[in-house]
């Protein structure tokens, strides 16, 4: 319990850093994560990859070094393609979302990130479509309905042990996913005023549904230690994942 409030003080202080330069975004939350931890959340348009900023808009990734943060230097311009929505950094690779596609980006060169591959959706035309992964596998919500679409939404999960050559393993039906995360054998997907909804990924390229945790509109996740920090409707919720990823134990809130 010590070490979870030490967890809980540690994103606190984050969290009024961030208020007292002004609004406390989704992203700046997120980059706010990145840098402290490594990790940031699935729906992020901006992270931060040792010392470097990447930024992705509808069309491009641009990198910055950001060694002396007072002096940002700008580095490059890439052209992704279309409808670019996400970025999620994993070890020295960058994995990119849009309306069609999963990118991924090599960090070999930090000033210039190279694609090393491109897996397009073989399920829906246009969704949006939050990406994360780890080691062999990585996951993305694809939510076709109102603005994104109009096909069925799902839970795609990737075979990337070849990460030149993404493989689309499994897919499952979900209703209106949001942003997801992971911990250990556990994946959180996000689905607004559904809940959260929480899936065993002992079998990595098998989610199988554990429960929902209810009770509020949730729309991001970020895995932190043992602490999950999840974005909801007014502000931040904070559940103990360190006992048992599949059984989220709420914390605290943190409201705007």
């Amino acid at each position: 319990m010590l070490e979870i409030m030490k967890t809980v003080k540690h994103i606190v202080a984050i969290i009024v850093i961030l208020l007292a330069f002004g609004n406390c975004t989704k992203e700046s939350a997120d980059s706010a994560a990145a840098n402290a931890s490594g990790a940031g959340g699935s729906t992020a348009k901006f992270t931060l990859s040792g010392n470097y900023l990447y930024v992705v808009d509808n069309t491009s990734l641009k990198a910055f070094q950001v060694a002396d943060p007072q002096h940002p230097v700008y580095k490059s311009k890439t052209e992704v393609g279309i409808n670019i929505e996400t970025i999620f950094p994993y070890e020295d690779k960058l994995f990119i979302g849009s309306s069609s596609s999963m990118y991924i980006y090599s960090l070999t060169n930090p000033d210039q990130p190279q694609r090393i591959a491109k897996a397009d959706y073989n399920i829906v035309r246009m969704s949006c479509d939050p990406v994360i992964a780890k080691d062999s596998v990585a996951y993305a919500t694809l939510r076709a309905t109102g603005r994104c679409g109009w096909a069925q939404s799902a839970l795609v999960a990737y075979n990337i042990k070849n990460i030149a050559s993404p493989v689309q393993v499994s897919t499952t039906a979900v209703s209106s996913p949001f942003g997801l995360g992971m911990k250990d054998n556990a994946l959180y997907v996000c689905q607004a005023n559904l809940g959260m909804f929480v899936y065993n990924i002992t079998n990595r390229y098998n989610p199988v549904y554990a429960r929902t945790i209810s009770g509020d509109t949730f729309y991001d996740v970020i895995p932190y230690g043992n602490i999950l920090i999840a974005q909801i409707e007014g502000g931040l919720a904070l559940y103990d994942i360190g006992t048992n990823p599949l059984q989220p134990v709420f914390i605290s809130k943190i409201l705007q």
